[in-house]
C-alpha cells in the first residue's frame, strides 16, 4: 500500500489552478473597483477644495468645540463651583478653585476657572454633568496659539467667547 506521488501530484496541481484563478479574481475585482471610483471623483464637477481663510465650512449639528462659560440674565456667571464638570472630565484637564459668591442666591462660584485645551478630548461630558448649565462646547473651531500657556483658558477667556 505505498503512496503513489504521481497521483497525488495532479490532484494537488488541479486544485491549486482553480485556487490561482479564484485568487487573482478576487485580487482584481477590488483593484478594478477601486480605479472605478477614482475615475469618477476625478471627472466629478464640484470642486474639492475650499479656500481656508477666506471660505470657511460649516461644522456639522452637534459638533463639539471651544468651551465657554455662560452668563446668567443678571450678567453674573452661571457656574456655582460644583466641581462636577472636573470631576466628570476624563483628561483631567479642568482646574477650579472656589470662593464665596458676592450673591445672595448662592454660596460659591469660580476664583480660577482654566481648561488646558492640549488635554481636553473635547467628549462633552463637562457640559452633560453641569447642574446649573454653566458650561457649554460651541461650534467655534481652529483657534490657533503659539505657546502652551494660551492653550490654557482661563475663567476671563471662557466668559468672553
Amino acid at each position: 500500500m505505498a503512496h503513489d506521488p504521481t497521483e497525488s501530484g495532479t490532484a494537488q496541481e488541479h486544485t491549486s489552478g482553480t485556487t490561482e484563478a479564484r485568487k487573482k479574481k478576487e485580487f482584481f475585482l477590488p483593484i478594478l473597483k477601486g480605479l472605478a471610483n477614482t475615475i469618477a471623483h476625478i471627472f466629478r464637477r464640484e470642486p474639492n477644495t475650499i479656500f481656508y481663510p477666506e471660505e470657511r465650512r460649516a461644522p456639522y449639528p452637534g459638533y463639539r468645540g471651544e468651551h465657554r462659560l455662560k452668563r446668567d440674565s443678571l450678567g453674573r456667571e452661571k457656574c456655582v463651583a460644583c466641581f462636577l464638570c472636573s470631576t466628570a472630565c476624563p483628561s483631567h484637564c479642568i482646574e477650579i478653585v472656589a470662593e464665596e459668591a458676592p450673591w445672595d442666591d448662592r454660596e460659591k462660584r469660580p476664583r480660577i476657572f482654566n481648561i488646558d485645551m492640549l488635554r481636553c478630548i473635547y467628549c462633552g461630558m463637562c457640559e452633560e454633568a453641569c447642574p446649573c448649565d454653566a458650561i457649554e462646547l460651541t461650534p467655534i473651531y481652529n483657534i490657533p496659539v503659539l505657546s502652551r500657556e494660551d492653550a490654557i483658558y482661563t475663567k476671563e477667556k471662557l466668559l468672553s467667547l
